[in-house]
């Protein structure tokens, strides 16, 4: 595959769709973003609507104008595909299914989710379930064109997905019938205990990564510093260069032949750094 010169490179953020899913590009679009991510629904409630076709063919017509790519999705973060409460376990999997629904219309290329939460069940028995989950989609996922991504945690309360090991776990048992990779977050691997602040550090997370999971399945980065120390299992985002990281991460992130060409998307705090920030990942490439 050719690879992408510097301006090329997808790197973008989670913006707004506060007035449509369009309003998210065109903000992609103000910001120098090559790509974006999104929640297509409010994600502090529980029903998420259909997008209205007249939405969707707008979405598509300004994605064009736009050339904006690899757009993602972000689940609700309400979803518990892991939940041992058959209640909250039902909704969990209704919202996704909505969601994933919604994901296709847009033609949206990636749904990225958090795997969920034992809460008091036993570790295995909630990664057990999150599969047992993911497998209900199995027919819709091969409907249409997105990807899932699960997204490694920082292991906050009794979240699951914040070591290697358990996400190897869940990839294991899924990649032969769903479409499925991996999105790391660098606050939240961080705050997991990987040490990611220098060069060295991020190629012994990566070779760690690439012995238990398989580096193929690395499909997007969240890119956000933390306010955290290491191995504090708190997931708590600050903007490049101003947390516990620092912006050496940042700088082998955009240089590191095993980085580069993924897609790459902040959820820093400060939506009007956003601009600053991507120009400031770009130059670190060129």
């Amino acid at each position: 595959m050719q690879k992408r010169s510097v301006d090329e490179l997808l790197i973008g953020a989670h913006t707004s769709a506060a007035g449509g899913v369009h309003r998210a590009l065109l903000h992609g679009a103000e910001i120098g973003a090559t790509t974006i991510q999104l929640f297509t629904s409010n994600q502090r409630q529980w029903k998420g609507k259909p997008i209205p076709d007249e939405e969707v063919e707008n979405w598509k017509k300004i994605q064009s104008q736009t050339g904006l790519q690899k757009i993602m999705s972000h689940a609700s973060y309400l979803i518990n595909l892991g939940s041992p409460k058959e209640e909250m376990l039902q909704k969990s999997r209704q919202a996704f299914r909505e969601e994933l629904l919604r994901c296709h219309q847009l033609g949206i290329s990636s749904l990225n989710f958090h795997p969920g939460a034992a809460l008091d069940a036993p570790i295995e028995s909630c990664l057990n379930t999150i599969i047992a989950s993911i497998e209900e989609f199995e027919a819709l996922i091969h409907q249409g064109p997105t990807q899932l991504l699960l997204e490694m945690t920082a292991g906050q309360g009794s979240s699951v997905g914040h070591c290697f090991d358990q996400i190897a776990y869940l990839i294991d048992r899924l990649h032969k019938k769903i479409p499925i990779g991996i999105c790391i977050d660098t606050c939240h691997i961080f705050a997991a205990g990987y040490d990611i602040r220098t060069e060295e550090g991020w190629d012994k997370t990566l070779k760690e990564l690439d012995q238990k999971i398989g580096y193929k399945y690395l499909l997007a980065l969240h890119l956000n510093d933390s306010l955290k120390p290491l191995a504090s299992r708190r997931d708590r985002h600050a903007g490049l260069g101003k947390g516990e990281i620092g912006i050496p991460c940042f700088k082998t992130t955009m240089q590191d032949a095993r980085l580069r060409e993924i897609p790459k998307y902040l959820e820093t705090p400060e939506p009007s750094e956003w601009k600053n920030e991507i120009q400031l990942l770009r130059n670190f490439a060129r």
